[in-house]
């Protein structure tokens, strides 16, 4: 039986957390190589710890990329968050670097050959969401918890935000009304903070964040505002903490609000389908949903390593349009080539647009002018109105 009234929780990370360090860094080292070539492939992992930042993976480029590059890379990421601390510093702390060349059996199945077209990077399934309780139609739960945490990332940077540092998370729970988004019933947030700062202080630094954050009416009532409810939180970052990347799935999409096929995007270049039939699935969605086809949608697609056309492509609007979803499932295949080149060329994927990415999110963000997020786009609408005869 359908469930309309519920409680729905989602969290979210900052770009400070351990994970995201690593999922930053990784995105930093695809962006320099497709800087220097678009059809490079790059599978790249991180590894942070006290003061140790370990890469290691496999790539492929038309031109050298030194391992001084790579090293200078991740350092540039580390400052770029504002990790200046004596155990993780990003000018003092060791870089390693343990990159190798793309598999030969792997490049086999990938590459186009002959009358062979551009195989999926591996096998998988891959999910696209979009719902109508958000302006950037995303689940209201992580789209507050993200915004929370970048807009105090924001007031650091411009030292606005005394005392706070870059590690924190947010926590979001709303009350659904007949499947509609009303009010938050608990907010949790913690953050790093520099020693001295007493709780009460940080919960007051964070609170405005919060009630900005919030549409107006929304604040969770005052006994379940929970910030750094261990009550100190001033070892923070990697050196608290071991981060990977890849880690932060259901932060990087949907906050839980919808299937995850299970990979992760960060490190990985666009022919990889983890990353770019993921973002295609949320571009295919979201359309959808902005076309006033339904108030949700769920996309997957699923692929094979080395096959170049989807096995399946399944379409759920979730009993919220009056529409044939196997007519939709059609008409989106028949807009869109959903082959890993044709994803790559539509979306415009093979540029250096990744780093960006990795942290409050892939997904409800706002298209760049260069190309980034480019799966944000809603230029499919006119198509799909035509197609249904939507006005």
């Amino acid at each position: 039986m359908h469930k309309s009234d519920f409680l729905f929780t989602s969290e979210s990370v900052s770009e400070g957390h351990p994970d995201k360090v690593c999922d930053r860094i990784s995105d930093a080292i695809v962006d320099v190589y497709l800087g220097k070539d678009p059809v490079s492939r790059v599978a790249v992992e991180t590894l942070v710890t006290t003061n140790l930042i370990v890469l290691a993976g496999e790539t492929r480029c038309s031109q050298e990329v030194s391992k001084d590059e790579l090293e200078a890379a991740a350092r540039q990421a580390v400052k770029a968050i504002g990790y200046d601390q004596d155990n993780f510093h990003w000018q003092n702390s060791e870089v390693q670097v343990h990159v190798h060349s793309q598999s030969a059996d792997i490049a086999q199945g990938v590459d186009s050959a002959g009358n062979k077209d551009e195989g999926a990077g591996d096998q998988g399934i891959m999910f696209g969401y979009a719902c109508n309780e958000t302006d950037v139609l995303m689940p209201a739960p992580i789209h507050y918890s993200h915004q929370i945490l970048k807009q105090m990332a924001a007031a650091r940077h411009a030292g606005k935000l005394p005392g706070i540092g870059p590690d924190s998370k947010s926590q979001v729970t709303l009350q659904y009304e007949d499947d509609v988004p009303v009010r938050a019933t608990s907010v949790v947030v913690s953050t790093q903070h520099v020693d001295g700062l007493s709780q009460d202080d940080v919960r007051e630094l964070v609170r405005p964040f919060i009630e900005n954050v919030l549409p107006d009416g929304w604040m969770c009532p005052e006994d379940e505002l929970y910030v750094n409810p261990t009550g100190k939180f001033v070892i923070g970052g990697p050196d608290g903490d071991a981060g990977l990347t890849g880690r932060k799935i259901i932060v990087d999409t949907y906050g839980g609000a919808a299937p995850h096929g299970g990979g992760a995007f960060s490190g990985k270049d666009p022919t990889k389908v983890d990353r770019s039939a993921a973002y295609i699935s949320r571009y295919l969605a979201k359309n959808v949903v902005a076309a006033g086809l339904s108030n949700a949608c769920t996309i997957q697609l699923a692929y094979a390593i080395g096959v170049s056309k989807p096995l399946s492509v399944y379409v759920n609007t979730h009993e919220t349009g009056n529409i044939d979803e196997d007519k939709l499932a059609k008409v989106l295949q028949e807009l869109v080539d959903l082959s890993p080149r044709g994803i790559r060329e539509h979306l415009q994927l093979s540029r250096p647009i990744y780093e960006r990415s990795a942290a409050y999110g892939h997904f409800g963000r706002i298209p760049d002018a260069d190309g980034g997020f480019s799966w944000e786009k809603t230029d499919l609408v006119g198509d799909l109105k035509s197609a249904f005869g939507v006005s």
